[in-house]
């Protein structure tokens, strides 16, 4: 059975993967969901404006030295691609799968500032007017999402290159809002990288709410192949 560290995208906390996480211990896996620095409930503005890239990956760290993990998947949605990568190069071996669920895969230097869209560009800048630290999530969605700290989107990801090493690397694309979403160039060059699997889901962006039965089968199937599709029935 494998151990699942699943981190949430902007704005979210690991209540996102309640409908996954039940599925994934159900089957046997052992799973943690994290709540990343800043986006607690009690986190002061202090907290918050201090938080950055940096700050979510030590997250990550903390947890695998705390509960001694080793071999564990890294899963990383949205935003949570960012920490998973930085996270995996600092692990020192201690990753045995990458799983970016519709999130950004960064090559050293990049940030999610660069990665990502201008309309999500301008969602920033406008999300932070208001405080100059913090990203106010935007408009309708669940009522639980907090204010993202604004340094940990615009840091650059600095990698040594260990990520690489990763034995597993997935991409899983989202296609349900393709009018919308910043990954569709990402996808199609990791779909030309043999180092990567790359897998389909028919969903919006939040695949683990809209259809988390499919997410769970695909976290918890082990890869056949560099390129898949899963389907799914409504």
């Amino acid at each position: 059975m494998a151990t699942f560290v699943l981190v949430p995208g902007g704005w979210h906390g690991a209540w996102s993967f309640e409908r996954v996480v039940p599925l994934l211990e159900r089957a046997g896996h052992t799973v943690h969901a994290l709540t990343l620095t800043g986006l607690r409930p009690d986190d002061d503005e202090a907290t918050v404006a201090a938080a950055n890239l940096d700050t979510h990956a030590d997250d990550v760290l903390r947890l695998l030295d705390e509960a001694r993990l080793t071999g564990v998947t890294l899963v990383g949605h949205s935003y949570g691609g960012m920490v998973i990568t930085v996270a995996a190069d600092r692990a020192r071996g201690r990753v045995a799968r990458l799983v970016h669920l519709d999130a950004y895969v960064p090559r050293d230097g990049d940030s999610c500032w660069s990665s990502t869209s201008e309309e999500y560009r301008q969602a920033f800048l406008s999300g932070a007017a208001g405080t100059g630290y913090s990203v106010l999530p935007p408009a309708g969605g669940d009522p639980r999402r907090r204010p993202h700290p604004l340094a940990s989107l615009v840091q650059t990801a600095r990698l040594t290159g260990v990520v690489d090493e990763v034995p597993q690397r997935e991409f899983v694309y989202c296609s349900g809002w393709e009018d919308r979403t910043p990954f569709a160039d990402l996808r199609s060059r990791l779909r030309a990288d043999p180092r990567w699997r790359v897998s389909e889901v028919p969903t919006g962006h939040n695949a683990m709410r809209e259809d988390p039965e499919a997410v769970a089968a695909l976290l918890a199937s082990p890869p056949t192949g560099q390129r898949t599709r899963m389907k799914t029935t409504s």
